[in-house]
Order: structure tokens, then C-alpha cells, then sequence
């Protein structure tokens, strides 16, 4: 990786959702890309907390080295995860030299030194690039899954069965890419993204019909239809604590059963990406994959932990086929209005 700086204008968004403290530790870390990076700014978000988190973020940044290149902004809404990252897009891309590329990064993520001039490297390589993520790292150091291939009906099934026999069986492609060098995904984690700013203008934001889980899929499905690549950098190590402000980890949680907007993420990004009927099949192939596993755990041969506690009930209480705002795009441009409600809240 060449040692000169990038002139690149480059805007990091970090969205605060009451964890204003690991939002200014990401900062910390943010500040050691700029000696590399000397264009890059950083808009520090706060989704709504209500919890005093904007206070804190606000006297933090008073004291702070870093205020001179950082702006605060404080959201009156908590409009989920694509909905507030969408706010400070617009925000960079609609000033006066806007942003080149965007980077996304979690509060709850730490990046190890050089992690986003990787990133900034790789996309600049790759003029087809709209996306590079990271790898990231479980809090004791070992990987995790931050790439992988777009899930369809048939990767529904096999999660489901949770049957590793009956995968290698039907040679079915894993969901999860894993590598230790720079390759072609089709979509990246959403917790250390870098986004090409010529791709979204082309595309949209994120689908604001979605308030937290998949709208990066989704996004990312929407930038390879439309012939643009995503980036797995595995240079690019960021440290990630995961769950801090939801509880749910790598999708699954540890102790507690999913969160019902995680079963309406999933069927809406199954709507929008492979039809009403695709969405219902999904969910039908799930159900038919966990009856395998269900059979092999009552013989003794399934692990108890292979599913989200109730995840069977509550995927059924949430509805197998799409509902009317599934149907809806909720696709907004880079150029719209700011702070307006996402789809999903005007619905609510």
C-alpha cells in the first residue's frame, strides 16, 4: 500500500444509539486514519438515544483535538439503523465539495491503525467498486464473519436444517466468505463499510422501509444489479464489540429470542429482492429446514444453540408472506429532504 496521503474527500458517519462513550472511543480511533487521510471529516450522529447520550457527545467533543473536523448531529428520531445513516449521507453529499466516498463504522467498532486507508486503497483500485468492508474481529482477536453471498430460498433451507452433512451433500455454497486476502462479495458488514459516492447517487440510500437488520443487504443487492462490486478487504481489521445497542449478535442472540423487527427486515429484504412469492417461499423453506433439525434434535443429534430461542413462533407471529409496506419502495435519494420520517414510521 503506497505511503502517500490520499487527497480523497472522504466522511465517516458514526450513528450514537446510547452508547455515547464507545461512539467517542471510535472517534479516538477514527483520528489516526487523517494523517493518511487529511480529507476525511466525521459526522457524529445520534439516532434519537433520549438518554442524554447528545449532552455527553457534546462535551466530549468540547474538549476534544478532534472537534475542528468532527459535527455533531443530534436526530429527533430514532428511525433505525439505514434511516440515520441516510441523514449524514445527504449531509455529505449535498455540501459544497461533497464527500467522494462515505464510510460507515459503527460506534462498537475499534479500527485497528491503517483499517480505513485500506478500504479508501481498495475502492480506488476498482473503479466498479461501490462498497469495501473490513474484517471484523471478535473482542478476544479472532475473526468473524464480515462477508457473504446474498441469501435465496434454497440458503433459507440449509439454515434452517442447521445440517452440515446435508450441506455437503448438496454442495450448497457457503453463505459465509472466508478468506484472508482482498476478493469480490456480494455484500459486506454493515459495522465498517466504505461506500463510493458516485454508486449511491446512481442507486439510493438505503431503503427506509427497513429500521434495523438487512438494509444493507438489501442495498447491496440493489448496487450489483446495477453492475457495481462489493470489496472484502481483510486488511482492514476493526475490533467489534457487536450488539451494544441491540442485544443481538452476528444475528442471533445469547440470551434473549430475536427482536420482532429482525423477522420484518428479513421478509421485507426477501419482497423487495425476490418477489412476494419469494418472500413467502423463504420463509416456507426455513420452516420445512427446521423441521429437519427439530427431528434431529429430538434423536439427540441436534445442537441446541443452532437457532434463536422461540425463533420458529416468532417467525410465524411476524407473518410468512409480505405485507402491504413490504411492497412499497422506500428508496430515497441522495438529494432529498433531510430528517423527513422513514416509511416504515409513517406506517406506524
Amino acid at each position: 500500500m503506497p505511503a502517500t496521503p490520499f487527497d480523497d474527500r472522504v466522511t465517516a458517519i458514526i450513528v450514537n444509539y446510547r452508547t455515547p462513550d464507545m461512539s467517542l472511543q471510535c472517534l479516538d480511533a477514527l483520528a489516526g486514519e487523517r494523517a493518511r487521510l487529511p480529507g476525511l471529516s466525521v459526522i457524529l450522529a445520534d439516532g434519537g438515544s433520549g438518554d442524554g447520550s447528545v449532552e455527553r457527545l457534546a462535551a466530549g467533543l468540547a474538549t476534544s483535538p478532534h472537534r475542528d473536523w468532527v459535527t455533531l448531529l443530534p436526530l429527533p428520531f430514532n428511525g433505525g439503523f439505514g434511516w440515520a445513516n441516510n441523514q449524514g449521507i445527504r449531509r455529505a453529499l449535498q455540501q459544497p465539495e461533497p464527500a467522494e466516498f462515505v464510510y460507515l463504522v459503527n460506534p462498537d467498532a475499534i479500527i485497528e491503525p491503517g483499517a480505513l486507508v485500506a478500504l479508501v486503497a481498495a475502492i480506488r483500485a476498482d473503479p466498479k467498486a461501490a462498497s469495501a468492508g473490513s474484517q471484523l474481529l471478535a473482542p478476544q482477536g479472532w475473526a468473524v464473519g464480515s462477508a457473504f453471498t446474498f441469501p435465496t430460498v434454497a440458503s433459507e433451507f440449509f439454515r434452517g436444517a442447521n445440517t452440515p452433512l446435508l450441506e455437503r451433500f448438496a454442495r450448497v455454497k457457503p453463505l459465509m466468505v472466508e478468506t484472508d486476502r482482498p476478493v469480490e462479495a456480494e455484500w459486506v458488514t454493515g459495522a465498517s463499510v466504505l461506500f463510493r459516492a458516485e454508486a449511491l447517487r446512481q442507486c439510493g440510500l438505503f431503503d427506509e422501509g427497513f429500521f434495523l437488520y438487512f438494509e444493507e443487504v438489501e442495498l447491496m443487492h440493489r448496487l450489483a444489479a446495477a453492475g457495481w462490486k462489493a470489496l472484502h478487504v481483510p486488511g482492514s481489521r476493526v475490533r467489534h464489540v457487536g450488539g451494544a445497542a441491540t442485544g443481538v449478535v452476528d444475528g442471533a442472540s445469547e440470551k434473549a429470542r430475536l427482536p420482532d423487527y429482525w423477522f420484518r427486515s428479513r421478509r421485507r429484504y426477501f419482497a423487495r429482492t425476490r418477489g412476494p412469492l419469494g418472500a413467502r417461499l423463504s420463509a416456507l423453506a426455513w420452516i420445512a429446514g427446521y423441521g429437519i433439525w427439530r427431528a434431529r434434535e429430538l434423536a439427540g443429534l441436534g445442537r441446541m444453540s443452532a437457532h434463536a430461542p422461540r425463533e420458529f413462533r416468532d417467525l410465524v407471529r411476524n407473518g410468512i408472506g409480505p405485507v402491504a409496506l413490504d411492497r412499497e419502495e422506500a428508496i430515497p435519494r441522495w438529494d432529498g429532504p433531510l430528517d423527513e420520517l422513514p416509511a416504515w414510521a409513517k406506517r406506524a
